[in-house]
């Protein structure tokens, strides 16, 4: 296939690029480098099946001859990120969106949009299931994100039955793995810069608000199953597994093997307290399954961060 990923020098976005690539398919990278990296793609460049495009999704996606696939990736995903680009995040998850929906629609090719846990804002429910629909303060530090993820999703299911286009929704949980950004504000690679600079791990609230983490690896195998079916509403891709933040950060200083230590700062407003997928639906409809230990996981992305200068 021919795919276009938005967002594809990002985190996420040039592991799935990488990873369409060595199966074959011809794959169109277009990012504003606003938060992704050139450097996430470097090694990419030089290979035929891969093209990058320098544009801002937020202002029109022009693209000649035909796409098979157009997966939408752009967008601030870190608080600190989203926080210090709130307009452009907002912009992104309403007008990027509809850009990527409309070449799409255009193209007649099939769409992947690559939404987010948070859409269920600080949850009353957990595990958090599909058919939840989320606790969400529209207007609190956070809803630039949130809310951007939301109306991307209802935008999405609009096109997909107003025009019939053959969509399909990522929920992602948090997913952690080489290239992710030492400064970008995510519990793991904040832990892990910490803990190399002998600085002390910073918990905000008791720690004991849960996250689930999957490494990047498991998330890509679930993307490109998902890519595949016939599912066009959402489905949660993410590792079951729940964590308190203050176990993290204990892991995360066992791993690193230093004299860390830990402090802690009030929780952020809105911060949610519990967060884990309840991932029945892409088990049984995709046969997907994480299979990284967080240990194996945490390992390799802490082996990354030692060899690279972010």
């Amino acid at each position: 296939m021919k795919i276009l990923i938005t967002g594809g020098a990002g985190f996420l976005g040039s592991h799935l690029c990488e990873s369409l690539i060595s199966q074959g398919h011809f794959v169109i990278c277009v990012d504003n480098l606003v938060t992704g990296s050139l450097a996430n793609v470097q090694h990419l460049l030089s290979d035929g099946s891969f093209q990058f495009i320098e544009q801002d999704v937020s202002a029109g996606v022009k693209i000649d001859g035909d796409i098979d696939y157009v997966l939408h990736f752009a967008s601030p995903a870190s608080p600190i990120d989203y926080q210090r680009l709130p307009i452009e995040t907002l912009k992104v998850g309403s007008l990027g969106t509809l850009n990527a929906l409309d070449l799409a629609r255009v193209k007649k090719a099939r769409f992947l949009l690559a939404s987010t846990s948070e859409v269920y804002g600080d949850p009353s429910q957990n595990p958090q299931k599909e058919d939840y629909w989320g606790n969400v303060n529209p207007v609190g530090p956070r809803s630039v994100y949130d809310e951007a993820k939301r109306f991307s999703e209802a935008m999405t299911m609009a096109y997909h039955r107003h025009y019939g286009i053959d969509t399909k929704i990522a929920r992602i949980f948090n997913t952690y793995g080489p290239r992710m950004k030492s400064g970008d504000g995510r519990a793991i690679p904040t832990f892990v810069t910490q803990a190399f600079n002998g600085k002390p791990l910073t918990i905000f609230g008791d720690g004991s608000q849960t996250r689930s983490f999957c490494y990047v690896s498991d998330l890509i195998k679930g993307i490109n199953r998902l890519m595949l079916s016939d599912i066009p509403g959402p489905v949660n891709l993410g590792n079951p597994e729940e964590l308190t933040i203050l176990g993290l950060a204990r892991k995360i200083l066992d791993l690193a093997g230093n004299g860390s230590h830990l402090i802690f700062k009030p929780l952020p407003e809105n911060d949610p307290k519990q967060r884990r997928p309840d991932i029945t639906r892409a088990r049984n409809s995709l046969g997907w399954n994480p299979t990284v230990s967080l240990d194996q996981g945490l390992a390799e992305t802490i082996e990354w961060f030692k060899n690279s200068v972010n």
